[in-house]
């Protein structure tokens, strides 16, 4: 596991967290799990509930989604400071697409209610992080 400050630097530079201070990039570096995936392996799939959000640390992810006609599109790759699954911390609803990593690649985790535990208790983080939501869901629909 990368040690807290580590984290903490790694997360400041996370376009998502970017706008934070010290002390919040520390309080969601503590909270944060790490996990390891095989080049191939689904890291989250579309139509399955989900854990939390996810942000590169190391490697790559394709991010797929199943069209209707039961084909696969890669709809983004994503590297170190991207991150996915940013929808599963506001709502329980099923993942949106699958991350399969393209490389081996370590992701740091946040899980949804340790996430929610810690907007909960600051307000000022919670504005910050969901206008960064706001403007990235923005740019995706603009982008269709």
């Amino acid at each position: 596991m990368a040690a807290i400050e580590e984290i903490i630097n790694f997360y400041s530079r996370v376009p998502l967290f970017r706008s934070l201070n010290k002390r919040q990039l520390e309080v969601l570096a503590k909270r944060t799990l790490e996990r390891d995936y095989a080049a191939g392996t689904a890291i989250l799939t579309q139509g399955k509930g989900g854990e939390g959000f996810f942000v590169v640390y190391k490697g790559k992810v394709e991010i797929q989604r199943m069209r209707s006609d039961g084909t696969s599109a890669v709809v983004n790759t994503l590297g170190p400071g991207d991150f996915f699954g940013e929808m599963a911390l506001l709502d329980d609803g099923p993942r949106t697409a699958t991350a399969v990593a393209v490389e081996p690649t370590v992701c740091l985790v946040l899980p949804r209610w340790d996430f929610l535990a810690v907007l909960r208790d600051d307000a000022e983080m919670a504005i910050v992080i969901l206008e960064e939501m706001a403007k990235r869901f923005r740019i995706a629909l603009d982008s269709l």
